[in-house]
């Protein structure tokens, strides 16, 4: 009688996990994971990375620092020419950034992206901003691979 209680407990639990892993894949396939792989199979063969990086002058304050990192931030969200946008700050452990603390990548979908994005009105507001700052700029643009 225990050992058939025993058998009856094991099949109950098999078969619920059973229940529960089939109803986690179906939540699964219509949530988010779902809309992450269409938005991915619609990425562009090739994108076109802008690589920015800023040496700030040495009055600059954190304070200028923080309106400038949200300035360029907010870019994607006025520039509909963006398709991808990231940032940060050096934690190189080389030693080798010649004072460069800040880089940001701007992704393009193509060169007439790029070629909107320069001059909107957006990034020139932008470029007011923080050129008083800058006691360098160096810029990057490449085809990613």
């Amino acid at each position: 009688m225990a050992r058939n209680l025993i058998l009856l407990a094991f099949v109950s639990v098999l078969v619920s996990g059973c229940i529960y892993v089939e109803e986690c894949e179906r939540v699964r396939d219509d949530g988010p994971d779902r809309a992450y792989m269409a938005a991915a199979r619609k990425a562009p063969a090739q994108l076109l990375r802008h690589v920015v990086l800023f040496k700030f002058t040495p009055d600059t304050t954190a304070r200028e620092i923080r309106r400038i990192e949200n300035a360029f931030s907010a870019l994607p969200s006025r520039i509909d020419a963006i398709y991808d946008f990231e940032w940060g700050t050096d934690v190189s452990v080389e030693d080798r950034q010649k004072g460069f603390t800040h880089c940001f990548v701007v992704t393009f979908r193509s060169e007439a992206d790029r070629a909107r994005y320069i001059p909107h009105p957006a990034h020139q507001e932008f470029g007011d901003l923080v050129g008083p700052h800058l006691d360098d700029v160096l810029v990057v643009d490449y085809w990613a691979k």
